[in-house]
């Protein structure tokens, strides 16, 4: 990336902080002059789609394009065969009344007979995302643009949604449920209970983190109630957040965050009148403030589904219930020995909601299963020694099913057709075309936007027909970024597998500098992740994190990477959840054998000459070699990291871990703050204070620990930053650059 010049001021017990000097001289690195400033500008962005819609079953889609005439934007209606193309709404239809600039507008959404549209504006962060606003209504027969929430303050409405007729929209402020209808504006207060602690329609913190929740309501498909999240949060202890910059005394911001082995929020399930009136709550068994509910939708107008997730996560139950009683039973359960992948467990309706498709583990790898609407027939649709990543789409009429999947490589995703009764999965995705795919498949199935990309490629978009993969016409290709992209991508990103002593086959890639020779040992930068939330071995494009790794590698360095076992890899389930309750321990080991297989494959790998950085999880465990394998690591530059297991939220860490009163020596062996006395190299730690994530808090124990053993290391916090650490002006260019000098000032480029 970008190596800014920094100094370093000396603390006692040999503790020193980084301290990085005004933006100053761009250290070139050598190839095509890469530095920090130009990888994170806009010079090598790649464009894509944006937002693409499929209507009328997939003969039409919808984009959002530039105005033609040059201000603000428009939605275009493209025929998808012929792409004969039709401006739907105008950007003068989107200008409020008595305004000259049209709306600048994140996102729209269609009433179900397309007559009306929705469009959220002016949006501000709630908790991960920008999910509170301003919603406008536009009438497409009368042209008539209405606000909603008449009186409202300003970017203060939530998760506007249509009702079915398109006569009313639902939506959350100030955690309280309202329907609006659109003729008068009349507004229908739902729940009178909102506050900071009692939540409707939308969700706490952890479950927006961990369960990707957060428009938390729906409407019945008839249009006459709605169904919602209730949240008592009031159980959950607040971390405080303190800001000592942006005022002349510090001020704090609460945080309701349930740390592993505490308290959670009770969830309900709430159904009430579009009209008002009384609340029928959902008779899910058990406490919720020791289990999780997952998922809720409605099957039919008087009967909900709720996804019930017991505290350890490892049974998903899965509850239909009377909306009008709120009695129900458990129709089916997913289970496993260490987690079900609730999250990723999202059904899918088929024959007219009689049946649905779901993803589960329970033959060891990750298959297809069909099963009926109250529990009965279960059947596995995929088949074979291999995982099912996800479903793409399905096509009813042609009895077909489409997944993505990856048998033979896991560094890749492709797209398989199968039939939707069961049997032979056919790879559909051209085998010219190697590297990481995504499909928006069209609801009739019969057409997809396609995207893919390899290290080497940046994104292509394209229109196809299905099941032919036949390409109508390439939307986006990237080609001039790709042309200037040839000469700096040299050499190219190389993957590989190594197996270590226990047989395991570890998947990796590796940059060599544009200099390399193989004839001489290179030092090694390792990129670590390692947690079961995501990989780092993925043969796509990379973008600016990739050119940050290719500028390092010029620099006179070997950059590489591993997956090691407890990743998220199309490996099976063994897999995957080989690490549960010693997550950061068979990891660390995995890692470490990896480096050693690399290096006796690899003559020029030079093992005494050894560093390694990661962000989050990353952070943690670039931690964990350096306190566990200091014979081997010896710089570590750790960006916000959790140095103790028992600080981070109850969903995840419990999800692979246990509770931590249940597994004390696993909580205790995982935790990289236990083994602090094993460091031995340089150590860089860079955290956020603002961090509501990851906290501070962790960095700030394992500062105390350090010291108390005298270990020399270096610590860099930002201010008020979050867990991305990219607020304010010049962040990304000033960590980055940290992370370069850190590097370079500890373990000297070039091969010998």
């Amino acid at each position: 990336m970008r190596s800014l010049l920094a100094a370093r001021l000396a603390l006692p017990l040999a503790v020193a902080v980084a301290v990085a000097a005004p933006l100053g001289a761009q250290v070139a690195a050598a190839g095509d002059s890469l530095t920090v400033a130009r990888i994170f500008s806009s010079e090598f962005s790649t464009r894509g789609v944006g937002q693409l819609r499929w209507v009328e079953g997939g003969t039409a889609f919808l984009t959002v394009d530039p105005a033609a005439a040059g201000r603000g934007r428009e939605i275009v209606r493209h025929e998808t065969a012929t792409d004969a193309k039709r401006v739907l709404v105008t950007a003068a239809e989107l200008t409020p009344p008595g305004d000259t600039v049209p709306l600048a507008f994140q996102e729209f959404a269609w009433s179900d007979d397309n007559s009306k549209l929705l469009i959220f504006t002016n949006t501000k962060k709630v908790w991960r995302l920008n999910t509170r606003g301003d919603f406008w209504v536009l009438d497409r027969a009368t042209h008539k643009l209405t606000k909603l929430g008449a009186g409202a303050p300003p970017s203060s409405l939530m998760f506007a949604t249509f009702s079915p007729d398109g006569s009313r929209v639902a939506y959350v402020q100030g955690n309280d449920m309202y329907v609006e209808t659109i003729a008068d504006g009349r507004v229908t207060r739902l729940t009178n209970d909102g506050s900071r602690t009692s939540i409707n329609g939308t969700s706490d913190w952890v479950y927006e983190e961990e369960l990707g929740i957060r428009k938390a309501f729906d409407w019945s498909p008839d249009g006459k109630r709605v169904a919602f999240w209730h949240f008592d949060a009031s159980p959950v202890r607040d971390y405080l957040l303190i800001n000592d910059t942006d005022s002349l005394y510090p001020f704090i911001t609460r945080i309701p965050y349930p740390k592993a082995g505490t308290t959670n929020s009770r969830v309900t399930i709430g159904v009430v009148a579009a009209a008002g009136g009384p609340v029928t709550w959902m008779d899910v068994a058990g406490d919720t403030a020791t289990s999780y509910i997952a998922a809720m939708e409605w099957t039919d107008p008087n009967t909900i589904i709720v996804q019930h997730l017991n505290r350890k996560q490892n049974q998903n139950d899965f509850w239909i219930g009377d909306a009008t009683t709120g009695k129900g039973k458990v129709v089916f359960t997913d289970r496993d020995d260490a987690w079900v992948d609730a999250e990723n467990q999202e059904l899918r309706w088929i024959d007219h909601g009689r049946s649905a498709l779901i993803e589960s583990e329970r033959d060891g790898w990750r298959h297809v299963y069909r099963i009926g609407r109250d529990g009965s027939g279960v059947r596995r649709i995929s088949d074979g020694d291999y995982d099912v990543m996800s479903i793409a789409g399905v096509d009813e009429k042609a009895k077909a099913l489409y997944v993505m999947a990856s048998p033979d490589n896991a560094t890749q995703r492709y797209l398989y057709r199968m039939p939707l009764g069961g049997g032979k999965a056919v790879r559909v995705t051209p085998a010219s075309e190697a590297g990481q795919h995504s499909y928006n498949i069209s609801p009739d199935g019969h057409w997809a936007l396609h995207t893919w990309s390899n290290a080497a490629t940046p994104p292509v978009s394209e229109l196809i027909r299905l099941p032919s993969h036949q390409v109508v016409r390439t939307l986006q290709d990237n080609r001039q970024l790709k042309a200037r992209m040839a000469s700096i991508l040299t050499p190219p990103t190389e993957f590989f597998s190594v197996k270590i002593a226990d047989g395991t086959s570890i998947d990796g890639w590796m940059i060599r500098p544009a200099s390399f020779d193989s004839t001489k040992h290179w030092p090694v930068l390792v990129q670590i992740y390692g947690e079961p939330a995501g990989q780092t071995v993925l043969d796509s494009w990379g973008g600016s994190g990739a050119l940050f790794h290719r500028m390092i590698a010029n620099e006179g360095y070997l950059v590489v990477s591993f997956d090691n076992r407890g990743t998220p890899a199309p490996k099976g389930r063994a897999w995957r959840k080989s690490v549960y309750g010693a997550v950061g321990v068979l990891s660390s080991a995995d890692q470490a054998a990896a480096l050693r297989a690399l290096a006796a494959m690899r003559p020029y790998v030079d093992t005494t000459r050894v560093a390694i950085w990661g962000w989050s999880g990353g952070g943690t465990n670039t931690l964990n070699m350096m306190f566990r394998h200091p014979e081997l690591y010896k710089v570590g530059m750790s960006v916000a990291p959790v140095p103790d297991q028992k600080l981070y939220d109850t969903i995840y860490q419990e999800r692979y871990m246990g509770l931590p009163q249940e597994n004390v020596e696993g909580y205790k062996q995982g935790s990289a703050i236990n083994f602090a006395e094993g460091l031995q190299g340089h150590l860089l730690v860079v955290h956020g204070s603002g961090d509501d994530n990851v906290h501070y808090q962790g960095t700030e124990r394992l500062v105390n620990r350090l010291v108390a053993l005298g270990k020399p290391f270096e610590l860099m916090v930002y201010p008020n930053r979050t867990h991305g650490i990219f607020e304010g002006p010049g962040t990304t260019v000033h960590i980055y650059s940290l992370l370069n000098r850190y590097l370079t000032e500890h373990l000297p480029a070039g091969g010998r």
